[in-house]
C-alpha cells in the first residue's frame, strides 16, 4: 500500500488524484504545513527539502510531484495513463510533464513565495506581479494547445497523468486577476476534470471545498 504525505490542496493533489484514478490502496498522512510540520525532524528524514508531497512505496521514499506521477504510471502500466515508451506520444507526454514541473509549477512557486527572492515589501510585490504575468503567458500557451486538441485533455482524447498535474496547477491560479478559468479551453478542461469521480474523491478526502477552480 502506498503512503502519501500531504497538505490539503498542495502539490500532493496531482499524485493523490492519480492514486484515486488508479484505484489502488493508499494511505494519506497529513503534514501540518501551516504549523511547520514539514520542517520537523521526522519528516525531514523522509524529505530533506521539507516539501510536500512524499510518497512511500515499500522501501522506496520518493519526492517531487512529477517524479511521483511518473513512478505511478510506470508501476501500473495496465491503466494506460501514459503512452507506450519509445513512441512519439510518450515523448509528447514527457514534454508536458516537464513543462508543468519546470516551467509553470516553478513560476507558481515564485508567485506564492515572492519573499524568497526579495528583501522588502515593495520588491516582494514586484516579484509577485511579474510572476503572475509570466504565469498568464504560460496559461495562454496551454490554452492555444488545448484549442488544437480533440477531446479536451493535454494529449487529446486520452486522459493521462499529465492532466491531474495541469488541473492542480490551473486550480492554484483561481485567485489571480486572470485565472485559468477565464480561458475557454482551460475552463472546459477544468470542468471535465471536476466531473471525474476520482477527482471528486480526492477533493473530498483532502477536505477541499469551493471555489474549486
Amino acid at each position: 500500500m502506498y503512503r502519501l504525505y500531504y497538505n490539503p490542496g498542495s502539490a500532493n493533489l496531482a499524485p493523490h488524484m492519480l492514486l484515486k484514478e488508479l484505484g489502488v490502496l493508499h494511505e494519506l498522512v497529513l503534514v501540518d504545513q501551516p504549523g511547520g510540520g514539514h520542517l520537523q525532524p521526522e519528516y525531514l528524514k523522509l524529505n530533506p527539502n521539507g516539501r510536500i508531497p512524499t510518497l512511500i512505496d515499500g522501501d522506496l521514499v520518493l519526492y517531487e510531484t512529477a517524479a511521483i506521477c511518473l513512478h505511478l504510471v510506470d508501476r501500473h502500466p495496465e491503466a494506460g495513463f501514459a503512452p507506450a515508451v519509445g513512441t512519439n506520444e510518450r515523448a509528447e507526454f514527457y514534454k508536458w510533464m516537464f513543462y508543468l514541473a519546470n516551467t509553470l509549477h516553478a513560476e507558481l512557486i515564485t508567485y506564492f513565495y515572492p519573499h524568497r527572492l526579495a528583501d522588502d515589501g515593495a520588491a516582494t510585490a514586484q516579484v509577485k506581479a511579474h510572476a503572475e504575468a509570466r504565469v498568464g503567458v504560460m496559461l495562454d500557451l496551454i490554452e492555444e494547445h488545448l484549442a488544437k486538441r480533440v477531446g479536451g485533455y493535454l494529449l487529446g482524447e486520452r486522459f493521462s497523468a499529465a492532466d491531474p498535474y495541469l488541473f492542480m496547477l490551473s486550480r492554484w491560479t483561481r485567485m489571480m486577476g486572470n485565472p485559468a478559468r477565464n480561458r475557454a479551453h482551460l475552463s472546459r478542461f477544468q470542468q471535465t476534470m471536476l466531473a471525474r469521480p476520482a477527482v471528486k474523491a480526492a477533493f473530498d478526502a483532502e477536505g477541499l471545498g469551493e471555489p474549486f477552480v
